[in-house]
C-alpha cells in the first residue's frame, strides 16, 4: 500500500492508496508547521521536523508509521564564539528550521536554516554539528536566497557508499564529502550566476543559488538540479554541471524529481519566473524529460488549466520507487497524484494548508 507524507503549515497529513482510491487522513501535529519528513526504510522509523517559531525547532519520531509520536532531540548550534574568526559572524547561531532530513545506514543527516549540517547516530537522541563544513572560511560569503541567511535544503546520500554525501545550499552551491563529512569540496563547476551576480563572480561556485537537487537511485552519478537560473544535469556524480536550455513554458522553478531507475528521465514544476512565482499564463503543468533533457513534454491533464496561482516548493514534487507514481503539493494547498508517470493528475485536495514537503513512505 502506497503512502504519501504531506508536511504542511498546519500539520502532517498521510495519504494512502486503498481499493477505493487515494484517501486523505487527519493530521498529526494539527496546527503546527511541518518543514520536513523522512522515513528510514532500515529501521521503520519516521521523523518529522516542526518549525515552531518562538518555541524553536522540534523533531518527532514514530516507530509505528505515524500512529504515535515521541519527541527526540533537536539539532542545535553551540554557543557563538566570543573570540576568533567567527566572533563577528552575522549569521545567527540558532536553528530556525530543519530544511532537509535524510536517512543513511545508522545515521540521520539534517540540513538547517541557517546552513548548518547535523548528524545523529542514535535515531535522533542527539545531534552533532558538522564543524568541518560550518567552520569553512568560505561560509563568510554564503548568503540567503528566499531567506535572510543561507540554508541547506538538499542532502543526497550515495546508495553505494554512505560516506559520500552531496548537499545543496542556497546560496552556496553544491558541496560534497567522501569521508562521512570530515572534508568537503565545492563541486558547482558549470553553474552560472550571471543573472544575479557581477560578471567576475558569475562562475564562482560558492555563490550559486541551487534550488533543489535529485539523483537517479539506480545510477546515482546522474543528478538533476533546479537552479535559480534554470535546469542543470550532471553525469559524473555532481562534479560538473551542464546547463539545459529552458523548456516551455519556463526553466524557473523549485521542485525536481528524478526517476529512480531511468537516468534519462526527470520531472520539474515550472513557475513563470523569479519575478512571477506562479504558473505561466495561469496554467499549471509538470515538465518531463525522457531523453536526458534533449526534449521536454508539458503535462497538464487534471491540473488547473486557468486562473492558477500555485507555487511548488523545493520538496513539493516526489516520485515513488515504482517510477510511475508522483505526488505534488503547492503553496496554496493543492495536492495532486499521478499514477501514469506524470501524464495525468488526480486532485486529492484543494484545501490543505500550504504544503512544504511531499514524500513517499
Amino acid at each position: 500500500m502506497q503512502q504519501i507524507q504531506v508536511g504542511t503549515r498546519k500539520g502532517l497529513f498521510l495519504v494512502q492508496r486503498t481499493r477505493e482510491g487515494w484517501q486523505l487522513g487527519t493530521p498529526a501535529f494539527p496546527g503546527e508547521p511541518v518543514s520536513q519528513v523522512v522515513a528510514d526504510a532500515r529501521t521503520g522509523d519516521w521523523y518529522a521536523a516542526l518549525r515552531l517559531g518562538h518555541f524553536g525547532v522540534k523533531i518527532k519520531r514514530s516507530a509505528d508509521r505515524g500512529a504515535t509520536w515521541e519527541e527526540v532531540a533537536s539539532p542545535a548550534f553551540p554557543p557563538k564564539p566570543q573570540e576568533g574568526p567567527w566572533k563577528d559572524d552575522p549569521t545567527p547561531w540558532s536553528v530556525d528550521m530543519v530544511w532537509a532530513l535524510e536517512a543513511a545506514p545508522g545515521r540521520l543527516w539534517a540540513g538547517a536554516l541557517p546552513a548548518g549540517l547535523f548528524v545523529s547516530d542514535d535515531r535522533g537522541a542527539s545531534w552533532q554539528l558538522v564543524t568541518s563544513l560550518w567552520d569553512r572560511p568560505e561560509r563568510k560569503e554564503w548568503f540567503g536566497g528566499g531567506y535572510d541567511y543561507a540554508g541547506i535544503h538538499s542532502i543526497l546520500v550515495d546508495p553505494r557508499d554512505p560516506a559520500h554525501v552531496t548537499i545543496a545550499i542556497s546560496c552556496a552551491g553544491i558541496w560534497q564529502t567522501r569521508d562521512h563529512g570530515m572534508t568537503w569540496a565545492n563541486t558547482s563547476e558549470g553553474m552560472d550566476a550571471g543573472a544575479y551576480m557581477p560578471p567576475e563572480r558569475r562562475f564562482d561556485g560558492n555563490i550559486q543559488d541551487v534550488h533543489r537537487i535529485a539523483a537517479c537511485a539506480a545510477e546515482p552519478d546522474v543528478l538533476w538540479a533546479q537552479n535559480h537560473v534554470g535546469i542543470y544535469r550532471s553525469v559524473d556524480g555532481g562534479m560538473h554541471w551542464a546547463p539545459i536550455p529552458d523548456p516551455a513554458p519556463s526553466g524557473f522553478g523549485f521542485g525536481v524529481a528524478a526517476h529512480p531507475e531511468d537516468p534519462q528521465r526527470a520531472w520539474f514544476a515550472p513557475a513563470h519566473s523569479d519575478a512571477q512565482r506562479m504558473p505561466a499564463d495561469g496554467r499549471m503543468v509538470v515538465n518531463e524529460t525522457r531523453d536526458g533533457a534533449a526534449t521536454f513534454r508539458s503535462h497538464g491533464k487534471g491540473l488547473p488549466a486557468r486562473d492558477a496561482y500555485h507555487l511548488v516548493y523545493r520538496h513539493g514534487l516526489a516520485c515513488a520507487a515504482d517510477g510511475q507514481t508522483l505526488a505534488m503539493g503547492s503553496t496554496t494547498g493543492g495536492l495532486w497524484v499521478s499514477e501514469d508517470g506524470g501524464e495525468s493528475w488526480e486532485c486529492i485536495s484543494r484545501d490543505l494548508p500550504p504544503i512544504a514537503v511531499v514524500r513517499f513512505a
